[in-house]
């Protein structure tokens, strides 16, 4: 009986120790797997990170590239690298910025694109960006009909002859372009500005701003709203039915301007292509957008038109935006900290 219970132990023991050899082999060939799966893995996720990393420091570096509107820069570290040198033209741009840091505030800038849209784009982007609302006026009416309302309603057949900035475009076909750039405006205008959150805000802005097709369309619009109400203020003049603002007189003044025909051959076809807008449009410009424009004009620094007011006539309910140049062509974006 001892030799069959003895037997019967080694015959157990033999038999698990053959099992356990077996399982030992499969949790060494599944542990190697494993293994061999986790460093795969793990290679592939680090892969898959540099890619990623790398794909979105390019798209970071080509939307950077493209903006229009760069982010901002400290003030005096801009005004170092832009004027170097001891010429007096030098030196005085830097007191001139000096002064803007330590009177009124201003610690960095936004550079702008410096072509000749850029005092439309300089203030459009401000408008976007702050969530500021279309003017009243803009409330009241649609802009989308103010093309077929010039062409048809008033016989302004000669916009025709409207030209797109640097794509210099005559024809029939200016009347459909025209519409498309009043839908830019007003679509891109509406959703940006009834978004509350400013970070998202200014992610729609950069986005938008870094898109050429997308924003010159923006800057025709408001060219065109120009000469829309240059039209009106002219037909109100010869009729006399009620006065209109002393700028427009002042813009009729000019023997290049002195219908809106001449405004739009003279000045406005040229915005964008050769020229920016001069003094008397950005009296326009603010007057229209309902904004009260103010240009910190280094070059005129220490005299009294070192700050100016688009227009000097403004509401006290209109938001207020800050441009700031060193020659009245190119415009940059001044940033406020207290």
């Amino acid at each position: 009986g001892r030799h069959e219970v003895w037997s019967w132990k080694t015959a157990s023991k033999e038999s698990l120790w053959l099992m356990w050899q077996k399982v030992k082999v499969q949790l060494m060939l599944s542990m190697s797997f494993l293994a061999a799966l986790f460093w795969y893995c793990r290679r592939l996720y680090n892969f898959l990170a540099q890619l990623l990393k790398r794909w979105s420091n390019y798209l970071q570096k080509q939307l950077i590239r493209n903006l229009s509107v760069l982010p901002e820069v400290d003030l005096l570290g801009y005004s170092a690298r832009e004027w170097k040198g001891d010429t007096k033209q030098a030196k005085q741009m830097r007191e001139a910025y000096e002064e803007l840091f330590r009177s009124c505030h201003v610690k960095y800038l936004r550079q702008v694109r410096k072509d000749n849209y850029s005092v439309v784009r300089a203030v459009l982007f401000q408008i976007f960006s702050q969530g500021i609302p279309f003017p009243s006026w803009m409330k009241e009416r649609d802009i989308l009909k103010l093309p077929e309302k010039l062409l048809y309603s008033q016989g302004c057949n000669w916009i025709q002859q409207y030209s797109f900035g640097p794509e210099r475009y005559t024809g029939p076909n200016a009347f459909g372009k025209l519409r498309k750039c009043m839908e830019a405006l007003k679509t891109n205008w509406a959703e940006i500005s009834a978004t509350r959150d400013y970070k998202e805000r200014g992610s729609m802005c950069n986005t938008l701003f870094s898109d050429e097709s997308k924003e010159y369309k923006l800057y025709e619009a408001i060219k065109f709203i120009m000469l829309y109400e240059v039209v009106e203020a002219y037909e109100q003049i010869k009729s006399r039915d009620e006065p209109v603002h002393n700028l427009f007189s002042l813009l009729f003044a000019r023997d290049s301007s002195s219908d809106p025909l001449s405004f739009m051959m003279n000045h406005l076809n040229s915005i964008g292509d050769s020229v920016c807008l001069d003094q008397v449009e950005l009296f326009l410009l603010g007057y229209l957008l309902e904004v009260k424009i103010r240009v910190y004009r280094l070059h005129r620094f220490n005299t009294e038109e070192f700050q100016v007011n688009y227009p000097d006539e403004y509401r006290r309910e209109w938001n207020e935006i800050s441009l700031l140049t060193e020659d009245d062509h190119y415009y940059h974006i001044p940033l406020f900290r207290t």
